[in-house]
């Protein structure tokens, strides 16, 4: 299991503590979450505090991009210092070219999909992609609760990757706290990404412990 904290519910005024005390605690990720106000109804931070970031952490920068054709900026957040750029599949009008273009940055390439999108929106792409993120709150603001059906699409996403060959990671985002974290898991999810149910709770070493135990 990896544990992606969402910097969304960090502490905006102390970016630098927050990333450097997320390492000293022993987490390897961070996400991202970037939104243009258009594609999603809120907005918060660009390339240039990604850039900032970046020179003063070593953790993989999970880039989750809510924003209308990212294409425009792909090789902005993969200067910027993105490990892997994922983009919605409803926002791009030709998803396996914007895939491309992420993988031909180097970065690794991922779609996220709303909780509405069928999977088969990505069955053609699943090799191709480092990681599929299943949302399973609507996108735009943290601390929503946990859509139920969203665990059903994560056991057939997982079955979807098996009978491809793939290796694609499964990450999910939206609800997941300490409680759900070992159902989720033993469905098949990778990545967990949480917001508020992770920053809220410090020391942060202790709370990623505290996930650790729930999905053993």
């Amino acid at each position: 299991m990896i544990l992606s904290p969402s910097m969304l519910s960090s502490d905006f005024a102390n970016m630098e503590n927050e990333l450097k005390a997320l390492e000293k605690a022993g987490l390897e990720w961070v996400h991202l979450d970037i939104m243009d106000g258009v594609f999603v109804p809120n907005i918060t931070f660009g390339p240039p505090i990604i850039k900032a970031m970046r020179q003063k952490s070593n953790l993989f920068f999970d880039c989750h991009l809510m924003i209308k054709d990212p294409g425009r900026y792909i090789t902005d957040f993969a200067n910027a210092g993105a490990d892997l750029i994922c983009v919605h599949a409803e926002a791009c009008d030709h998803l396996e070219r914007v895939c491309s273009q992420i993988a031909e940055t180097g970065k690794k390439p991922a779609v996220a999909l709303n909780p509405h999108t069928p999977l088969e929106t990505i069955k053609y792409l699943l090799p191709q992609l480092h990681m599929v993120l299943i949302m399973s709150v609507n996108p735009g603001f943290g601390g929503q609760k946990f859509i139920p059906f969203c665990l059903d699409k994560v056991k057939e996403l997982k079955k979807m990757i098996v009978d491809a060959g793939a290796d694609t990671l499964i990450q999910i985002d939206g609800g997941v706290t300490a409680e759900n974290a070992g159902e989720l898991t033993a469905a098949g999810v990778d990545v967990l990404v949480s917001g508020s149910a992770f920053f809220g709770y410090p020391p942060y070493a202790e709370r990623l412990k505290t996930f650790q135990e729930a999905c053993k």
